[in-house]
């Protein structure tokens, strides 16, 4: 899989950009605040239909423009895909395959797959919960079709139950919780075990990645935190969860039990990596997350998804720069930066060089 060109009209600080890439590997050079890291977030929104910079779409439209366009041309081994998406500055969003208008995000899902390391991805070890759920959340609905729509369902019933807790009074609404209850134990069961199931596998991966990274002096697992008493007849235990803990949720007027607060952890040769790891271990542990998770995409959809490495080389010392770019020869990847001279001699000779300067791209 590979983006053969790009196309951006009123995107960020591009007016308008027309862009083909090489198969291999696109370096993007330039000074910070340029608009490297717009071109890799047009690419990621096209995979996702989200940014990974804001929730707010409408920040995506230049300025003084009441819309946005986005067109990649992706290349797979089964069939070729176009992609095109209008960001409206009321908030809508239009997207077209192959010229035909989708109805569902999770249509889009699947059709370009990438996986992004950033220096913002620190966040998933370091940080609350929340960040380590969207990672699972993000990289699980790339493939999985039933988790996607586990997931919406689920959330769409952890509302409706949360404002039932929330406007709590005399009347009797332990009828309503038992229903919403089992929809929540139905689709947080589907949830939960494909989790633990992409975090093993991921361990699996990640084990061999970890291992080359540091030279066999460390070793990497991740293990999933869950409210369940084990992983067995999970939907019945969930129901159980929920059923004994109502009081607690109804003084609360929350819903404090299951995949929505649930968590993992990423332990280094036995020890938690977020609270023990030193700075180093935490980047790395987020390296190998990130090409264990290339190598998961690669088994299921039998081809690599596209990478993009946000500014992350110059965050990283020179044995994890060299993994990185030995790592890349069969994807295609996209690299910003301020400068190459440190990793001249790892790069190939098939990379496209470019420099971006206020929203301008030319090819070196």
């Amino acid at each position: 899989m590979y983006i053969k060109y790009l196309k951006l009209i009123n995107f960020r600080n591009y007016r308008k950009l027309d862009i083909e890439f090489n198969k291999n590997i696109n370096i993007f050079i330039g000074d910070n605040a340029q608009g490297k890291t717009n071109i890799l977030e047009s690419i990621y929104y096209c995979s996702i239909g989200k940014s990974p910079r804001t929730n707010r779409d409408k920040e995506l439209i230049n300025w003084d423009n009441k819309e946005s366009y986005i067109k990649v041309h992706v290349l797979k081994k089964s069939l070729d895909k176009k992609i095109e998406i209008k960001i409206f500055k009321e908030g809508k969003k239009g997207i077209n395959i192959n010229s035909i208008k989708i109805s569902k995000l999770s249509e889009l899902m699947g059709v370009l797959n990438v996986v992004m390391f950033s220096p913002e991805d620190l966040k998933i070890i370091k940080e609350s919960p929340v960040y380590r759920r969207k990672f699972l959340d993000i990289e699980l609905c790339k493939f999985s079709k039933k988790y996607y729509y586990s997931l919406v369902q689920y959330n769409k019933v952890l509302s409706q139950r949360n404002i039932i807790l929330k406007n709590w009074d005399k009347s009797n609404y332990v009828d309503i919780l038992q229903v919403y209850d089992k929809q929540l134990s139905k689709y947080g069961g589907v949830i939960i075990r494909l989790r633990n199931k992409y975090l093993k596998k991921l361990s699996e991966k990640g084990k061999v990645i970890h291992s080359n990274i540091t030279s066999g002096v460390e070793n990497i697992e991740f293990k999933y935190i869950t409210c369940l008493t084990s992983f067995d007849k999970i939907e019945d235990n969930l129901f159980e969860i929920l059923e004994f803990n109502r009081k607690k949720d109804i003084y609360k007027g929350s819903t404090l039990y299951g995949p929505h607060r649930d968590d993992f952890i990423v332990n280094i040769n036995g020890i938690n990596a977020r609270n023990f790891g030193s700075q180093g271990q935490q980047r790395t542990s987020i390296l190998t997350m990130k090409f264990a998770s290339l190598e998961i995409i690669k088994e299921i959809i039998g081809e690599y998804p596209v990478l993009l490495l946000d500014d992350v080389l110059s965050e990283l010392d020179k044995n994890r720069q060299k993994y990185i770019l030995s790592s890349i020869k069969e994807i295609q990847t996209f690299i910003t930066c301020t400068g190459i001279d440190d990793i001249k001699k790892y790069i190939v000779d098939e990379a496209q060089l470019f420099t971006v300067r206020k929203g301008k791209v030319s090819r070196i």
